[in-house]
């Protein structure tokens, strides 16, 4: 039973003849499953040489191509209450339309005439520095009389000391004379004199001389006081001159310094012109920043802050807003093994959330329900979850997006690189190699563009 005889018991018993045996030992089943042997593993060969697309797989969502169109916030610029809201979420805002009104709660902006009163200040210092000018004037021209004033006493003191000069001339010359009429007289009394002596004049001539000669002394002597009195004159002249120049000088510099004390509190005046100016500007813009209105056309997604009375801080977000008006892109992430893959221009294959769709990785133009799109931007640096970030805008060559698709909403991409036989990508498979290296060949795509 065994069968470990070498007498074959089925060669010398027909068990055919036996309803079980015929059950067990018929053959004819055999020859079919061989059969589907033969085709199965001829078909798998086949199939193991046909080709197979490599892909990189992610998953990311789907946003906006440009940062304008994406969902934003609104904020205030300055801290204020929530007085009163003028939508609703949900609603559709078009540019510059009025979301909510606020107020104050800083106490040196709670006066509402606090622009009118500035520019009343404006107006008044502006009136100080119209004032401060014209005392500069004034003063500019003061300056130029007492230069001229101080030319023509220089001038005058200046006659006079030519006039003492030539004075002292006139009386030196006078003084010579005198020394010689005196020296004749003294001569000529000598000379009587002594002819008296010799009895040829007479005393009375001699009186006279001596008279005459004491007349000429008298002379000298005063020409030599009007001399010595022209040559004082001619001091003072000098001493005149250096007076009226002290003099003009110091009323010159006393009007220049209070020309530039006015100088500078007119640049004092328009410096605080020029700040309450400013501030009469930025009341005035701060005036218009009440109202927080729509930054462009889009929704109203949320009220962050709700209710009204409530107190925010500046730049605290307020409401979010959604524009109506973007291009969809599909934001993905990639390992950074396979990132020198990835190339701007690539071709990817994209599976939305809510849209049924069958995907063959291998043959992603014969998946049913994917969308093609092209790489517009690869990240320069890696993000925080460890991998670069991917944008994907729709290929204008493919099928548009679905219009029902919203920013936000997932979607798992499948970038798709070189065509290999089925056997190498279950080969590479096996063994964790990542996808084939390369290069896109965009010489024939730029030469097509240029025809």
């Amino acid at each position: 039973m065994l069968n470990i005889s070498k007498n074959k018991l089925n060669d010398k018993v027909d068990l055919s003849g036996y309803k079980a045996g015929r059950k067990v030992l018929g053959k004819k089943h055999y020859t079919y499953f061989n059969r589907f042997l033969k085709v199965f593993t001829v078909i798998l060969i086949i199939v193991l040489f046909l080709p197979w697309t490599q892909t990189i797989q992610a998953v990311g969502y789907v946003t906006t191509l440009t940062p304008e169109q994406r969902p934003q916030t609104i904020q205030s610029p300055i801290p204020g209450r929530i007085e009163k809201w003028y939508v609703r979420e949900g609603d559709s805002v078009a540019k510059g339309d009025t979301i909510l009104f606020i107020s104050e709660v800083k106490n040196e902006y709670f006066d509402p005439l606090l622009v009118e009163r500035t520019e009343q200040q404006v107006l008044a210092k502006s009136n100080s520095v119209l004032s401060y000018a014209e005392k500069v004037a004034a003063l500019t021209n003061q300056i130029q009389a007492l230069q001229a004033e101080r030319i023509l006493k220089l001038e005058q003191a200046e006659n006079k000391r030519i006039q003492a000069e030539l004075k002292i001339k006139s009386d030196s010359i006078d003084f010579e004379a005198a020394k010689t009429n005196l020296a004749i007289a003294e001569r000529q009394f000598e000379r009587t004199l002594g002819l008296q002596q010799e009895g040829l004049k007479a005393v009375t001539d001699v009186e006279e001389k001596r008279l005459k000669l004491q007349e000429t002394q008298a002379k000298l002597i005063s020409q030599q006081n009007k001399l010595l009195a022209s040559r004082n004159e001619l001091i003072n002249a000098q001493i005149e001159i250096n007076r009226v120049g002290a003099e003009y000088t110091d009323k010159i510099s006393k009007a220049q310094s209070d020309r530039s004390t006015a100088q500078s509190n007119q640049f004092d005046s328009e410096a605080t012109v020029s700040k309450l100016e400013n501030d009469r500007t930025n009341y005035a813009i701060r005036n218009g920043m009440y109202y927080i209105t729509a930054p462009q056309a889009g929704f109203i997604n949320k009220a962050i802050i709700g209710g009204v009375g409530e107190t925010f801080k500046e730049g605290q977000p307020l409401v979010g807003i959604m524009p109506s008006k973007y291009d969809l892109a599909v934001e993905t992430f990639v390992r950074p093994i396979d990132l020198p893959l990835i190339h701007k221009g690539e071709k990817v294959r994209i599976q939305f959330d809510g849209w049924p769709s069958i995907v063959f990785s291998g043959w992603p133009y014969n998946s049913l329900g994917t969308f093609g799109g092209e790489v517009v931007a690869i990240e320069r640096f890696i993000s925080a979850n460890g991998k670069y970030r991917i944008l994907i805008a729709p290929d204008p060559d493919e099928e548009p997006w679905p219009d029902a698709l919203r920013a936000g909403s997932g979607a798992n991409t499948l970038a798709l690189l070189e065509d290999v036989p089925i056997w190498y990508e279950l080969w590479r498979q096996l063994n964790g190699f990542p996808p084939n290296y390369y290069t896109p060949d965009t010489s024939s795509a730029q030469t097509d563009k240029k025809k």
